[in-house]
């Protein structure tokens, strides 16, 4: 049955909020990575420039993180309705060219657009503008003579005033030659030759044909439902999360769904905890409420500590409101009256856009007592952690916002019978919770269409290292390790060929190049000896020593753990002096064998996950690279030598040895 009362009070909310800017405007990309490339000053030259030239009308508005993490700083540019244009490495010369020739011109910016990702297989609009590319990285860049020759072409057509060819910085395809994307219809040719040219402007240009030979079909890869809003909002305004339809699902649920149907829905979707132990989030929010105390408390875990991953980071930074309904939706379904945000002090932008999000809900009644008229009381605060890895421990992260040394405890009971003060608690991360509210309008099911097998949904994953353009991307579960690195983010760096591939941070393993066709899934990444983890995702090309990759990573779990169980603490200390001894050329083959060995002790006996997990890294590495070890117990001092000289002068592996 509706609860009309609620449904009422949201329309009348929604019924306040502000109109979103009509006509045009621009939106600076504020997340940490773009501020620090310099998107702050961008924002305000920005509104500076644009009032100078008379565009007062032109807003220039904040958002999250686009995730285009290689081509910061980025700028959002849309001109009386028109679809709006993607531009990236935007410098103080760039921002002015928009305002003069984008905003004041009409004409895009040559060599910083950055294609959209939809593909179109129809011209049912005519075209305005022609995007060119060469996405080959052999033989030199004949993007420029691509340019001239389309322009030639149309000129001879009578249209080159119509229409403008431009360069773009980045189409997302790579490896298919020359690309040519068709705007607004977003029809895209790939392998382009001199010959087609032709055909493109006669045929397509002029007859809105769709050359079949050239059209590139497939879809984009990712499929953006955790980063939906990051880059279309301002993460600093709830009226423009209200406009996003933000909170909807806490509305439908508090008039018609009830705690039992979210539960429901939730347990539908196949969603799982997207922190790196994959467990049923339906589930655990089942057995929180049918614990009974007289509180309960849902926390929020944004202590995001592995090396290189950046997801929570970007998703808070970029829409905390949708996280922070998350946070509701849980706190409502499992019947707690607080909510903790439990987020590492050293994001601070973080930890200001959530304190925002907090205060702004609070204020409008989406927070507080009797929330949209359902008689039904919750609250959030923000607790600020310190930098520890262990924190992100489900009872090390509990004890540590009761103001206790954040250590862990052993388990049964868990935390979803007792936790936070004694008291039944649920703990979901960022990813988790950013998901719930998409969920809830749209339907268990349409979430779990999505992946495969036990693994549903999305995942969101951070990829750094040797790798072409470094991003967060976000995936349907079951896309291949190769699709992601190639397919999404252009390849390995300087083209050099890959070795392997880290998932899952210090906790997960090394996989090899063999091996890159492995749908990504929670099974088929602990087959293969890693995790999922929370999203980081590390690319290694041939110049990598994955022994000194795994003892890089255990030097991080040794330094970061809480020293509270003799096998972590003590175990992971003599694995890492025997790394050091071998990669010294100091090693015997024995030492292999003592390494597997403590390494097991470590897996079966430590109290919490951080040591269980600290030796993925060198497993893995001893199960796919052992010829490394043994060259270094082989080839003794002189070996080590020869490799710690290649790394200092810059040299590969291969001329070391």
């Amino acid at each position: 049955m509706i609860n009309r009362q609620v449904k009422e009070e949201f329309e009348r909310m929604l019924g306040n909020v502000g109109e979103e800017p009509a006509g045009s405007w621009v939106r600076v990309g504020m997340d940490t990575g773009g501020i620090a490339a310099g998107a702050d000053r961008l924002f305000t030259q920005l509104r500076e420039e644009c009032a100078e030239a008379g565009l007062l009308d032109t807003a220039v508005l904040r958002a999250g993180s686009f995730g285009y993490a290689w081509i910061d700083p980025l700028v959002e540019v849309r001109t009386d309705g028109k679809p709006s244009v993607l531009y990236g490495v935007v410098d103080e010369s760039v921002a002015t060219r928009i305002v003069n020739e984008h905003l004041s011109g009409g004409r895009m910016v040559d060599g910083h657009v950055i294609a959209p990702r939809r593909r179109g297989s129809s011209l049912d609009q005519p075209v305005t503008a022609i995007l060119v590319q060469d996405t080959s990285c052999e033989g030199g860049d004949k993007s420029l003579f691509l340019q001239s020759s389309i322009e030639d072409e149309l000129k001879a057509h009578g249209l080159a005033e119509e229409i403008q060819v431009v360069r773009a910085l980045d189409m997302g395809i790579y490896q298919e030659g020359l690309v040519v994307q068709l705007l607004p219809s977003c029809v895209t040719y790939t392998n382009v030759l001199s010959r087609d040219i032709a055909r493109i402007v006669e045929e397509s240009v002029s007859r809105k044909a769709v050359l079949d030979d050239l059209l590139w079909t497939r879809k984009d890869f990712q499929d953006r439902i955790v980063l939906r809003h990051c880059g279309n909002l301002d993460p600093e305004s709830l009226d423009a999360a209200l406009r996003a339809g933000v909170y909807q699902g806490l509305a439908d649920s508090l008039a018609k769904h009830g705690a039992e149907g979210v539960i429901e829905e939730m347990k539908a979707s196949g969603l799982r905890g997207r922190g790196g132990a994959g467990f049923p989030t339906g589930v655990k929010w089942q057995l929180t409420r049918k614990s009974e105390a007289e509180r309960k408390f849902v926390i929020c875990n944004a202590d995001e500590g592995d090396p290189g991953a950046f997801m929570d980071r970007s998703i808070l930074e970029g829409d905390p409101h949708s996280v922070l309904e998350g946070l509701i939706l849980a706190g409502y379904a499992v019947g707690a009256s607080k909510g903790f945000f439990y987020i590492r002090a050293e994001y601070p932008l973080a930890v200001a856009r959530v304190g925002k999000a907090i205060a702004s809900a609070r204020k409008l009644g989406l927070l507080g007592k009797n929330i949209l008229g359902s008689g039904w009381d919750f609250d959030a605060e923000i607790r600020l952690g310190a930098g520890a890895f262990v924190c992100g421990e489900e009872t090390a992260l509990i004890a540590s916002i009761e103001g206790k040394r954040g250590s862990p405890e052993p388990r049964p009971p868990y935390p979803s019978v007792k936790g936070l003060w004694g008291m039944p608690t649920c703990i979901n991360n960022v990813e988790t919770l950013a998901a719930v509210p998409w969920i809830i309008v749209n339907g268990g099911e349409a979430y779990a269409s999505r992946g495969m097998e036990k693994s549903r949904g999305t995942k969101v994953f951070a990829v750094t290292g040797k790798v072409r353009n470094p991003q967060l991307v976000e995936v349907p579960m079951g896309t291949t390790v190769y699709d992601i690195v190639y397919n999404v983010c252009g390849g390995v760096q300087d083209d050099i060929p890959i070795k392997g591939v880290q998932t899952g941070g210090p906790s997960g393993g090394i996989i090899p190049e063999k091996f890159l066709e492995t749908p990504v899934t929670y099974e088929n990444l602990q087959a293969l000896g890693s995790i999922m983890g929370s999203g980081g995702m590390l690319i290694m090309d041939e110049n990598d020593c994955m022994v000194d990759v795994a003892a890089f990573y255990l030097k991080f779990c040794v330094d970061e753990s809480c020293g509270k169980c003799a096998p972590c603490r003590v175990g992971g200390y003599q694995v890492l002096q025997l790394l050091i001894k071998i990669s010294r050329g100091r090693g015997k083959p024995e030492d292999l064998e003592q390494i597997r060995r403590i390494c097991t002790g470590m897996q079966k006996a430590s109290l919490c996950g951080l040591g269980q997990t600290a030796p993925n890294p060198i497993l893995s590495s001893l199960r796919y690279f052992a010829d490394e070890y043994n060259a270094y117990i082989e080839g003794g001092t002189s070996y080590a030598r020869k490799r710690k000289r290649a790394l200092a002068e810059g040299k590969s592996l291969k001329e070391a040895v």
